[in-house]
């Protein structure tokens, strides 16, 4: 609904009603004045963009046009001329296509943003001056017309008169003040259709003819980016074609056992950088080192000191392990034991090349976890921290190199005396079984896992994982049984955290489970370990409280009736169930307080969405 229109005679009445809807023209004309500043602010800000985009475009065609390929030869193909000609070809089209754009950035204030501000400033200002001038009037006015009323009437006839005179004049004042307010709302009302709409429509017209502008250079410039694709599809077609026969070449040309065969035999020599611990901090001393027969490493100091001259150092070599990256901030490094001191000593080698080469002849070994108390007391602090904490197992890429500190065998770390985040936690706990030099569930059940998972007999797939977990080596089944109810703990807690089973063995199942060889086929199997998982949480007590049932053979599975047609085998797809905590000391004392940060309600529609640490 429009505002009722004020009348000129209705300044006169100065009524109730009159001001009422002069307050309505007020509202609507600030409400027009913020529009307005609002629309010259956004439109400064799409002007900025469109020529801070020219100008980035405009960066970048001229790096297309100063670059120039070097070419192998004498000469060049046809096609290969077009190749090396194209950047210069997508420069100048950038160029084109950006001069057009900065003429309409140029342009783009007189069409739009100066208009507006002489609209806003012409119309509105001028409107907001004759309020001013009207309420100064209307306060004037009224006010003598209060001391006018208040006169004796027993003044003289002059004074009286004179009164009457002042008041007439504030009168026409305030008449005159009234109309050519209302006059002025009427000229905004009407003009600001046209004074406001107009400079949006130049400068969307002026947008979309760059637009026309830019297909027409595009149609322009089909039929020699065609060309140019037939250019480069036979230039791939001619570089497959001789890439065999250069294949060939270099393997006869490279003798690739020459370069490590000078290697291979004693003495391995080279410079490395040897940590070395003080009083005041650890500095990295570069040697010339030499590892002879018997073991004898050989170090020459590089860097000699002015006050003091080093001599060479000898050591007997006892074993050599490579340095976890995550445990030190230098890069190619290597521990050392020898019989001559007490503790291992750090090399960093001068590449990774370099480092396997010293490994080799020193007969050096990858670090791995072992599955030892060390390892029992990490796993169960891991647990306590977790469920006294509370928290989920899901990714954190920031929390890898933290965890890595955790670990056992490296520098000790009370897990109590800091206040750790969860997510660290629960990486170290994962990283560290991943790290064991075999898992778990063990290299020589896992084909006879693997099949049980398959089965369409849960029945068989049940009574199998069963059987087989209690085939696991002692530490083994103790270490598994420990997780396991603390995966059922934290599962019991599923409408808080949403690590159901089936989501939990998504994260868990390539950490308890893998193949010994890395294959496309055991990436594909991945699936059915995190089905064996998930078998181990669900029915945690049947299978780790009893013995399986004794029979002089296992049951054999009924055969198929009809073929597996990729539909994926899954637990998760039968009823819920609910899971109560176990009971135990720790989490009588962490069932209030498990609250652990919700998952994704996505992730409830595919085990493969859950969060997990991949390490």
């Amino acid at each position: 609904m429009g505002h009722p229109p004020l009348e000129f005679s209705d300044c006169y009445l100065d009524s109730p009603d009159f001001r009422e809807t002069l307050k309505c023209y007020e509202l609507e004309l600030e409400r027009t004045s913020k529009f307005l500043k609002e629309l010259i602010k956004d439109g400064n800000s799409v002007i900025t963009a469109i020529r801070g985009y020219s100008l980035a475009v405009q960066k970048f065609s001229q790096t297309l046009s100063i670059f120039q390929f070097d070419v192998i030869g004498d000469s060049l193909t046809d096609d290969e001329i077009n190749i090396t000609q194209s950047f210069q070809e997508f420069a100048g089209l950038l160029q084109e296509v950006e001069h057009d754009r900065m003429m309409l950035v140029q342009n783009a204030s007189d069409l739009l943003i100066k208009p507006l501000e002489k609209f806003r400033k012409e119309q509105i200002g001028v409107t907001k001056e004759k309020k001013k001038k009207f309420e100064k009037e209307s306060e004037k006015y009224h006010s003598q017309v209060d001391k006018h009323l208040n006169l004796s009437a027993k003044k003289k006839d002059s004074q009286l008169q004179e009164a009457d005179d002042l008041l007439e004049k504030e009168r026409v004042n305030f008449y005159e003040s009234s109309v050519e307010y209302v006059y002025q709302i009427h000229q905004v009302q009407d003009r600001k259709k046209f004074d406001v709409v107009e400079p949006v429509l130049a400068f969307l017209q002026s947008i979309l003819t760059l637009n026309n502008l830019t297909v027409e250079m595009t149609q322009d410039f089909m039929p020699y980016k065609q060309e140019l694709q037939l250019s480069l599809q036979n230039t791939r077609n001619h570089y497959e074609s001789t890439r065999e026969e250069m294949e060939e070449l270099m393997k006869r040309m490279k003798h690739p056992s020459q370069i490590y065969k000078m290697h291979s035999f004693l003495p391995m020599e080279g410079y490395l950088y040897c940590q070395e611990k003080w009083a005041l901090g650890v500095s990295w001393v570069k040697y010339y080192c030499s590892y002879k027969e018997g073991r004898r490493l050989v170090m020459v100091p590089c860097e000699q000191k002015p006050t003091t001259k080093q001599g060479t150092t000898q050591l007997t070599l006892i074993s050599c392990i490579r340095r976890k990256t995550e445990s030190i901030d230098k890069r190619f490094c290597f521990d050392v034991e020898t019989n001559e001191r007490n503790t291992p000593v750090t090399f960093q080698a001068l590449s990774e090349g370099d480092r396997k080469l010293w490994m080799e002849a020193m007969d050096g070994k990858e670090p791995v976890m072992e599955l030892n108390e060390i390892g029992f007391k990490f796993v169960r602090k891991c647990i306590n921290y977790i469920e006294t904490k509370g928290g989920v197992f899901e990714s954190c890429g920031e929390c890898y190199c933290q965890a890595c500190k955790l670990l056992p065998g490296n520098t000790y770390v009370d897990l109590q005396s800091g206040d750790w985040d969860v997510k660290t936690i629960t990486s170290a706990l994962k990283f560290y079984l991943r790290s064991l030099s075999e898992p778990l569930m063990t290299y020589s059940l896992h084909r006879d896992l693997m099949c049980a998972a398959k089965s369409d007999n849960l029945d068989f797939r049940l009574s199998e994982i069963h059987s087989l977990s209690h085939k696991l080596p002692e530490r083994n089944r103790e270490m598994v049984e420990m997780l396991i109810k603390h995966l059922v703990n934290v599962c019991s807690h599923s409408e808080e955290n949403r690590m159901i089973p089936s989501n939990m063995a998504v994260v868990f199942g390539p950490t308890l489970m893998r193949a010994k060889e890395e294959t496309v086929a055991a990436m594909l199997d991945i699936k059915f370990q995190n089905i064996v998982v998930e078998i181990l949480i669900e029915d945690f007590k049947k299978i780790f409280s009893y013995m399986p049932e004794d029979s002089t053979c296992p049951p054999v599975p009924p055969p198929r009736i009809t073929p597996r047609k990729r539909q994926p085998i899954t637990i998760s797809k039968r009823p819920p169930r609910v899971y109560q905590a176990l009971s135990h000391d720790l989490h009588q004392h962490t069932e209030s307080n498990y609250k652990a940060p919700l998952a994704s309600s996505s992730s409830l529609s595919s085990t493969h969405s859950i969060h997990a640490v991949v390490q």
